[in-house]
């Protein structure tokens, strides 16, 4: 284990117990979309203090969009991948990707990309008798999710280290909270992780990819504005919030 693995490790090993992430005989789905940070995230899952002590099972579960050109490609050498690593993968082939993008609905493909998506990784891992789903969402898109709710869904919110969806018959979880997608990056490198093209027309004009490019440039002149908006979630002034004046159906008392 290098140095850099290990430090994520600390990092993950860190966010199951603060959170409570994971507990003894879970058999976690984990989803793996074939980029770097859900195949880190299985790897630093694979950890000996967290899967060993708690006796749990991972189950790699991939979802092929459907992009007429690189999907099939892709989710190939991903199983590849993962079979050299001693793991065995389950593929999901659908249309999500060209459906979302079709005609009818161009509007807002990421909305129902991944809306689909996510209904398809519920059925999956109720198949597998899965009873929590990781998710390889990291730092950074904790800190960007909270400023799109702001700047385009007009509320305060973001994703949550663990989630109970459908009246707690699966948990959400999101181990990679800690970590900055730059580490993970240089451990893909490190790891060897396959280059995997990414199919989506929308990906590069999305709304995060618009967030994400201005933090990097705040980021630049102002080194640690990232870190201090994740902190913030965790200093949250609730008697400093204008809520307070409302009542629980938004009028003002």
């Amino acid at each position: 284990m290098t140095r850099l693995h290990r430090h994520l490790s600390k990092r993950v090993e860190k966010a199951v117990y603060d959170f409570e992430l994971i507990q003894p005989g879970d058999r976690i789905a984990v989803a793996v979309s074939g980029g770097s940070d859900s195949l880190a995230l299985l790897i630093l899952l694979e950890n000996e203090k967290i899967k060993q002590q708690n006796r749990i099972e991972l189950i790699p579960l991939h979802v092929d969009m459907g992009f007429p050109e690189d999907s099939p490609r892709n989710s190939e050498v991903l199983a590849e991948f993962l079979s050299q690593r001693g793991y065995s993968v389950h593929v999901e082939r659908t249309n999500i990707g060209p459906l979302a993008h079709s005609d009818f609905n161009r509007k807002n493909p990421c909305f129902l990309c991944t809306r689909y998506r996510r209904q398809c990784i519920y059925q999956l891992a109720e198949q597998h008798c899965c009873n929590k789903i990781a998710y390889g969402h990291h730092k950074d898109d904790i800190i960007e999710t909270l400023l799109i709710n702001i700047f385009f869904g007009r509320e305060i919110s973001t994703m949550m280290p663990k989630q109970s969806v459908f009246r707690g018959k699966f948990h959400i979880i999101r181990p990679l909270i800690y970590i900055e997608e730059a580490l993970l990056k240089k451990f893909a490198l490190e790891q060897h992780f396959p280059l995997l093209n990414n199919p989506c027309t929308t990906s590069e004009v999305s709304k995060r990819k618009y967030i994400k490019d201005w933090l990097n440039r705040l980021e630049n002149e102002n080194k640690g504005l990232k870190e201090n908006i994740f902190k913030a979630l965790f200093h949250v002034k609730v008697d400093y919030l204008p809520q307070r004046l409302f009542s629980s159906k938004g009028k003002k008392r």
